[in-house]
Parts: structure tokens; sequence; C-alpha cells
């Protein structure tokens, strides 16, 4: 038989636990520390909650009739928002594959759905019954069509959560849902583009080479680091060029040597490359990248806009410099550089080679192999706009920012394409270049497969000559390039240099946005200015010593100018007081 004290044990156990809690926890120190453990673990709980919810759908984009593949124009661009030339939902993508949605399907029930994408898009294309809610499988598939629709809708509803009151679905899009979908039994297709994440890179070295639409990239890069109040690598005391063309050196730098400037972004104006030098200055992750063009035509505009060096002035056309080069082209004479292979000299290499050089093809492979060796990226001039789709890519930038207009462009009628014959001259002269050329043009199109594809780059494009026309309505007083003579205003006049006629714009007058206005001017002002206006943004107080620096020089040229002037001055007054005295007498001895 239990004892009493067993008895109630045994029938109040709930007593029991609450017994033993007073006796054992009741003290406030072991209470205290209690709920500050509890407290942790319920915070604990919910991070880790958090963190499921936003690890369970990948992040996605669903590209609308007025954000396709890039971001609108900011609000300093009123009614420029981008349109997508896209079919509205035909022939975008393939349909699924049963790899392919198998394996989405899986990813999104394991959490990882970002596994075995491509590298930039995920051409994966949702297709979904518009009618009835039938259960059965994709043609040609064993994915289940219900399941198909539910991952749809939760993709709708992350989107919808993580926008922060900003529709990344509009138009048609922004209700899409099973529950909203028409009844006509016509299939649809939505294209979902997984991006892969990226940070748009800042840090930035533009080899800046000649005659090769570099003046337009120039612009962009200008324009991009003003806009983030970046700081360029500018050349010592206001100079156009970082002293080309000697071989770089840090020191060409303005606040290189006197340490006032902490870090550079951006260097981009023209010199002749040396790696070492350029890695003193620019931050070890930067993006190096340049520009090349085909030796033909290149060496067609150099001709005409650097007729006035030593060898091209006693020649008659370009056909006569290429026939009669032994008198004319003297490597050692100033300037004299730009007439032979002129893309080699840029990059640091010895530009005296010719297609009958003995060692030309291990100059050629040393030469490419210390590109591919120093730089991420080179561009394609003939292949201008797709070089500015690969760019921003690479840069992981917006439409917006790789837009530009035509900077140091030469009117139509100072071309003169060569003839076949001359062209072969060429190709000759300088194969060095052309070698480099053909090399970087076969590896341009591998990284615009690779990167983006040449449906989708096609389509980008396409997206960026819109955009860029309709800028030229808003920002283009004559909707084009005019000639210098035409240019109102003197601040946008280009420089004009040999025996071309390089083109400028005129603002359009009745912009009423004072940003607006702002931008489009930075679209259109010419390098020399743009550079001139960066250098007094940076320094200030070194531009304004140089101002009062050129002031005092003026005034003292005048002075000499004057003082020399004061002697004829005297003689042609004393020779005027002699001629009216002479006149006086003969009036005099008529009268008489």
């Amino acid at each position: 038989m239990l004892s009493p004290h067993r008895r109630w044990l045994q029938n109040e156990p709930l007593s029991l636990l609450s017994w033993c809690v007073q006796r054992k926890l009741c003290k406030k120190h072991h209470l205290l520390w209690l709920l500050l453990i509890l407290f942790v673990v319920f915070i604990a709980i919910q991070l880790v909650a958090r963190q499921a919810r936003y690890d369970e759908v990948p992040n996605v984009k669903y590209p609308t009739e007025s954000e396709h593949m890039f971001p609108p124009l900011r609000n300093a661009w009123p009614g420029l928002h981008t349109q997508s030339t896209l079919p509205e939902m035909q022939d975008m993508i393939s349909a699924p594959t049963e790899r392919n949605a198998n394996h989405l399907y899986q990813n999104m029930q394991n959490g990882n759905p970002e596994t075995d994408l491509k590298p930039k898009y995920m051409d994966t294309t949702i297709s979904h019954s518009t009618g009835s809610q039938t259960k059965g499988l994709i043609p040609g598939s064993s994915f289940p069509l219900d399941h198909l629709n539910k991952l749809k809708s939760r993709l709708l509803e992350f989107l919808a959560r993580e926008s922060d009151g900003k529709s990344l679905l509009a138009g048609k899009y922004s209700n899409h849902s099973n529950a909203h979908c028409p009844s006509n039994g016509v299939q649809e297709k939505t294209t979902v583009y997984t991006e892969r994440k990226c940070l748009p890179k800042s840090h930035i070295v533009f080899l800046k080479t000649h005659k090769t639409a570099s003046s337009t990239i120039l612009n962009i890069l200008y324009r991009y680091g003003e806009s983030r109040n970046l700081t360029f690598a500018l050349p010592l005391n206001k100079q156009k060029q970082l002293f080309y063309p000697y071989f770089f050196a840090s020191h060409f730098v303005e606040g290189v040597s006197s340490r006032n400037v902490k870090e550079f972004h951006i260097m981009c104006n023209h010199m002749r490359f040396r790696k070492a030098e350029v890695a003193k200055v620019m931050p070890a992750d930067a993006f190096y990248f340049s520009i090349i063009r085909n030796p033909v035509a290149m060496m067609e505009s150099v001709f005409i806009y650097y007729k006035s060096i030593p060898a091209f002035q006693k020649t008659q056309s370009l056909d006569d410099f290429l026939d009669n080069r032994a008198p004319n082209y003297i490597s050692s004479a100033i300037n004299n550089q730009y007439a032979h292979n002129i893309l080699a000299f840029d990059f640091g290499f010895d530009n005296n080679v010719t297609a009958d050089s003995e060692d030309l093809v291990e100059r050629t492979n040393r030469s490419i192999a210390a590109i591919e060796r120093d730089f991420q990226l080179i561009l394609i001039l003939e292949y201008f706009e797709e070089s500015m789709i690969l760019l921003k890519h690479s840069l992981c930038w917006t439409l917006e920012d790789v837009v530009s207009f035509k900077m140091n462009s030469r009117s139509e009628r100072t071309r003169c394409p060569p003839l076949p014959s001359t062209a072969e001259k060429i190709k000759r002269w300088n194969a060095l270049d052309w070698r480099i050329y053909m090399h970087f043009n076969k590896s341009f199109w591998q990284k615009v497969e690779t990167l983006i594809g040449r449906e989708q780059i096609e389509v980008e494009v396409a997206e960026l000559k819109r955009l860029q026309a309709k800028l030229a309505k808003i920002c283009l007083k004559d909707g084009g390039p005019v000639d210098p003579l035409q240019v109102k205003e003197v601040r946008l006049k280009p420089f004009q240099y040999g025996a071309a006629v390089i083109q400028g714009y005129n603002l359009n007058p009745h912009i009423e946005a004072a940003q607006t206005k702002m931008k489009c001017e930075r679209l259109i002002t010419p390098e020399m200015q743009y550079t001139d206006s960066l250098y007094n943004q940076q320094f200030p107080e070194l531009a304004a010593k140089q101002r009062r620096a050129r002031a005092a020089i003026q005034s003292q040229r005048s002075e000499r100018r004057e003082l020399a002037g004061r002697p004829l001055k005297r003689k042609a007054q004393d020779r005027h007081t002699t001629y009216l005295r002479v006149k006086n007498l003969k009036v005099d001895k008529t009268t008489r």
C-alpha cells in the first residue's frame, strides 16, 4: 500500500512538475537566464525561417512591353522608357524540353533553382493552359502541368512581395495567375530570364586607340563617371593626351606625384600602353578593354586626318604613299607612327614590320598573347552596336549607360573608300595590325556566343538603336550631326584637324527640363571641351591657378606686341603728318 505522499505523486503528475519548477527555478536569477535563452532561440528560429523564404524562389525577371531586358530611363528622361520589340508571345524561345522542364521542377523542389542555368539568361519557357485547370503533362515531357502552374504562381508571388511597390510585371503580366487565365483554350508562353547577379564595374581602363570611334566610347565613360562622381586619371597640366606618343608613365596623371588623389576609377585618354605603369595608378581589379578597326578603313581615315605628318605631306594620294614609301616614310620622324601599324604602336609594340618581315609570325603571336593577357575585352568598330551590348554585359551596366551619338566623326564628303588593289597594299604594309584584327574579330564573336548569344544580341542591338533614335529626337535640333560651320554654340564645336571635316551637333532649344538638357549636353560635348570640364571639377584650385597663369602670359604678349608696335605707329603718324604738310604747300601754291 502506497504512502499518502506517493499516492499524491501518482495521481497528480502535473502538480509534481509545478512543484519541481517552483523548487528549482523560482529564484529570480534562474528565471531571468531561462527567459534570455528562450528569447535567443526564438530570434534564431525567425532568422532561419526568413532566410528559407528568400532562398525558396530564384531571382527572376519577366520581360514586359515597357521593360524587356533593360531598366527604364531615370526620371531625368521623361517619356523615354524603352519599348520592347519582341513579338508579343510568339516564337520567342522554343518550348521546354523534357530535360530542362523536369530539371527546373526538381531544382525548385530542392531549393536550388539556379543550377545548370546558362551563363546570363535561362531560356526556359513556361507554357500553361489558358483554359480550365486540366491536369496532365506537357507534350513530350513527364513534367506535370499543374505543378508547373504552381511553380509560376510561386514565382509571381515572390516578385510581388519583393518589388517594394515598383511592379516588375507591367501590362498584361501584372495580374498573371491561374485564376485570371483567359478561357479561350489558347496556349500562352511566358519567357523567364534568370539574370546572373553582378555589380556594375567602376574601375576601368580603356586604351583609346586612334581612328576607331574611341572618342564615342570616351564620351560614354565620361558621362558614366561624371554622373556617379567617379575620379578620372586625367593628363597632367590639363593636357589633352597622356603625353602620347611616349610610353605611358604613372606621373603623367594629374594627382599622382602630388598624391592629391587617393583612388582613380577610370583611365581613358590617349596613351601608348604600358601595363606596369598603368597598374601603378589604377586599382588591381580594374577592367581593361579597348577597340580596334579594320586596318584598311583605318588607313584611309588616318591618311585624311593626319595629312600634315611628314610621311603624307608630299604624297598626292594613299596609293601614291603606298607605292613610294621609301622616300616618304621615316620611322623616327615626329608623328610618323600614324602611317604604319598604328594599332600595334598604341598597344605598346614595335610597329616597324611588314608582310615581308621574317619575324612577322613570331611578333604577331607575341603581340596577340600580350593583348589577351592584359585586356579582358577587345571591341570591334565594324560591329559597334554589338560591341556596346557586349560591353554592357561585361561591365554589368544598363542600356542607358552605353547609348551614344557618334563623336569626332567625318563628313561623308571627305570619305574615299580604298579600291581592292589599294586594300591589298594596306594589308601588306600594316601586316601586324591586320593579323591582330583578324584574331580579335574571331574572338569577339566567341565572347558574344558565350556571354549573350547571337539571337539575344540582335534583340538588344535593336533596342539600343531605338533608344538612340528617341534620344536624337529629344536632344538634337537637326536630328543628327551637322558640319562644323553649322554648329551654333562655340563650346560644342568639334576640333578640326587635317583635311577631314569633323561634324558636331546642335542642342534642341526646346528642352525645358534642366536635368534633361544637362544630359543631352553631355551626349554631344566634344572630347576636348569635356576633358577640360572634368579637369576643372576634379582640380578646381589647379585649374584656377592655370587660368591666372595663362591670363598673365596673354597680358605679357599683348604688352610686347603693343611696345613693338609703337615705333611703327610713330612712323605712320610721321608719314601722315608729312603728307598733310606737302598737300597744304601744294594748295598754297595753287591759290597764289
